[in-house]
């Protein structure tokens, strides 16, 4: 009798733990992702952009194949006047290109043409799971070499990356093309096994172990990475390229430390700017003015030993 209720103990031990890191595994990579018109919605009633300036922008749809195989989709929208500046702006996790949006005024006054993107898996783009820049970083390479490809050799290309976009754009660092000139960060993570272990234990209140030893064993199965393949403060380490991170200051998603962490490895020309009360990845809702101005500062002593 003893060993029928350990061996149900144990079976329901193991039941709870299979469903938790299922779980796990599905909000890390598969979570729903949202509709454009509810990205849209969202920023209108945050006053950055509207639905209707969207729709009015002169835009032009584009595709790529990633390097496995995958329809990535994005948008382009040309300056004003004539520019060999470009910016690549990447959006976060259940976004989409629509949410880039509101950063498209602030880089069309430094005389940028603007690619908008869809994240694989996201909005237009194919794609089954989420790996948190070890395979986006590929596809941002797909992009930047669309983009000199169409546009010339001689373009100067930035990237903005906001969340799992910003976490994206800092991978990319160990494989930048010599054309991405400066990197800015919104609220990224500086290392995914930490960022899964605060989140387990302090967000979801789970047991630490076994539970992240078996999403990293799912993650490898399904998704085809670990978490310790993706670390964006390893390549800011190494990097010599100008970094700005940017981050809100109650953000306790992805915790305002980690991109203290990494401006603080940084070399070379970096800035770190904290949003006073914003939150995850509302960092230029709470103060545009101040992220607006900021930002451009940052772009203008990147590029200016370029002209």
């Amino acid at each position: 009798m003893v060993y029928i209720i350990i061996l149900v103990v144990l079976l329901v031990i193991t039941v709870i733990l299979l469903t938790l890191t299922q779980n796990v595994f599905n909000k890390i990579t598969r979570m729903k992702v949202k509709s454009s018109d509810a990205i849209l919605q969202s920023l209108e009633q945050a006053g950055t952009f509207t639905k209707q300036k969207f729709h009015a922008l002169r835009k032009q749809k584009v595709h790529i194949t990633s390097f496995d195989g995958l329809q990535l989709h994005g948008y382009i929208i040309k300056a004003v006047h004539a520019s060999p500046r470009w910016i690549i702006i990447v959006h976060g996790y259940t976004a989409n290109l629509h949410l880039s949006a509101q950063y498209i005024d602030l880089f069309q006054q430094e005389g940028f043409n603007i690619l908008l993107v869809d994240q694989r898996r996201h909005g237009e783009s194919e794609g089954e799971y989420s790996t948190y820049g070890y395979k986006e970083k590929y596809d941002v390479e797909s992009w930047v070499t669309m983009l000199t490809t169409q546009y010339g050799k001689e373009i100067i290309v930035g990237l903005h990356g906001q969340s799992l976009g910003g976490g994206t754009v800092l991978e990319y660092l160990s494989i930048a093309q010599p054309n991405v000139k400066f990197v800015i960060a919104d609220c990224p993570y500086s290392d995914l096994t930490e960022l899964i272990r605060y989140q387990i234990k302090v967000l979801n209140k789970a047991p630490l172990f076994p539970l992240i030893h078996l999403v990293n064993w799912t993650l490898k199965r399904k998704a085809g990475f670990s978490l310790e393949q993706v670390s964006p403060i390893k390549a800011v380490k190494n990097s010599l390229l100008p970094v700005m991170f940017i981050h809100g200051t109650e953000d306790t998603y992805v915790p305002t430390q980690m991109s203290v962490d990494m401006y603080n490895v940084k070399q070379g020309v970096k800035k770190l700017l904290l949003i006073p009360k914003a939150i995850h990845a509302n960092a230029f809702s709470v103060d545009a003015e101040l992220y607006t101005a900021e930002t451009i500062q940052f772009i203008r002593s990147s590029l200016s030993s370029l002209s």
